[in-house]
């Protein structure tokens, strides 16, 4: 969600505040590439009230949050069946909520979500490294010695 806030980085710093040492952190953003097509082919996508304000770095913002005191400690992707879902609502970006494609998408999206099927599991374990949607990355504060 840090993509949705301006100052950021005071919310990483309210973070550090709050949690005790020892405690978990996990920050989840829209990976670079899919992000940069969505804003690619819709100025409205990130133009819209509450919309994405940035495209981290995700190497950029891992070192941030270390900087502040945190250990890294695991990396995945997730979402892969969601990029082509927001690139054809970007691209029919006008008609986006009665276009029938992306009505079809997120129809599919939906049964996924309900039904959990094996097959789209699969799917999505194997696009998660190459087209996740998210980087999700994983962090413990460090322990004051």
């Amino acid at each position: 969600m840090l993509e949705h806030i301006a100052d950021y980085q005071g919310v990483l710093c309210e973070i550090d505040r709050v949690l005790k040492p020892g405690g978990l952190f996990s920050a989840s953003v829209p990976r670079r590439w899919p992000e940069k097509i969505c804003w690619a082919l819709s100025d409205a996508y990130y133009q819209v009230p509450g919309g994405h304000l940035r495209i981290f770095r995700s190497d950029e913002l891992r070192d941030e949050i270390e900087q502040l005191g945190f250990n890294h400690y695991h990396r995945h992707w997730a979402h892969a069946l969601h990029v082509p879902f927001w690139w054809l609502k970007c691209l029919f970006w006008k008609n986006r909520d009665s276009n029938w494609l992306v009505a079809q998408y997120h129809r599919m999206l939906v049964w996924d979500l309900m039904e959990n099927p094996a097959l789209t599991r699969i799917l999505e374990k194997w696009m998660n490294p190459v087209m996740g949607k998210s980087v999700v990355m994983y962090f413990r504060k460090e322990a004051v010695s």
